[in-house]
């Protein structure tokens, strides 16, 4: 199945233009028209990455962005023709994932495209990985431990993905934020050490401690 994306764009032109590029290179597109049901036509859709433009009609993007990140971590790229530092900044601080400015590059937007979706979802829904009797299930987001399980977030798989498939490495904290964040620059540290103590946290509720390992000022390993 191709992965769908959600283009919101109140400029016809535009619209019809990212579409035909999108398909063009093998996405399903959703490209509604009418805006103003737009947040009920994403929980419908449910698309693995949303193109979002900043000025709209009755509302803004960053509107938008705020009320889809309280129920979706969808990847979010603002495509927008506002090109300050704040409208990028305030972008990322209310959860989009990238920012592109109009007139876009349209082999950068691709590859961005392609990137996070990437991140978003970087293995196949039937895989799993084992370690150290551990095994780690994609396609349910959760972790098996000598007969129990424990369900992890997005982040929390993402992690735990990274740690198993580099088993036995040290993983560094910088390698992670780049797996996990693409914009790490608007990343604070503290967020990587927050998910780790959380996952330990949760592995330790179902009898696996000392699983995940913390190897000073270099990272993580398993």
């Amino acid at each position: 199945m191709n992965q769908k994306i959600l283009i919101v764009e109140d400029e016809p032109l535009i619209r019809n233009e990212l579409n035909t590029l999108l398909q063009s290179n093998g996405y399903e597109t959703v490209a509604p028209e009418e805006l103003s049901d737009v947040i009920d036509q994403i929980k419908v859709e449910q698309p693995h990455l949303i193109l979002l433009d900043i000025k709209l009609p009755g509302t803004s993007g960053f509107s938008l962005c705020t009320q889809i990140r309280t129920f979706s971590e969808v990847p979010i790229i603002f495509v927008t023709s506002c090109n300050t530092d704040m409208d990028e900044l305030n972008s990322i601080m209310l959860g989009g994932d990238a920012f592109i400015t109009k007139p876009y590059n349209t082999a950068i937007l691709l590859a961005k495209i392609a990137s996070l979706l990437r991140r978003a979802y970087p293995v196949k829904q039937s895989e799993q990985m084992a370690c150290g009797g551990a095994v780690l299930r994609l396609e349910s987001s959760s972790l098996d431990y000598h007969g129990q399980s424990v369900e992890l977030t997005k982040n929390e798989l993402k992690i735990l993905y990274y740690l198993f498939k580099n088993a036995g490495k040290i993983c560094a904290r910088g390698d992670l934020v780049e797996f996990l964040w693409d914009n790490q620059l608007y990343v604070d540290d503290n967020a990587l050490s927050v998910n780790i103590n959380r996952i330990r946290e949760k592995l330790a509720g179902i009898g696996l401690t000392d699983f995940i390992k913390t190897k000073h000022r270099q990272g993580y390993t398993i």
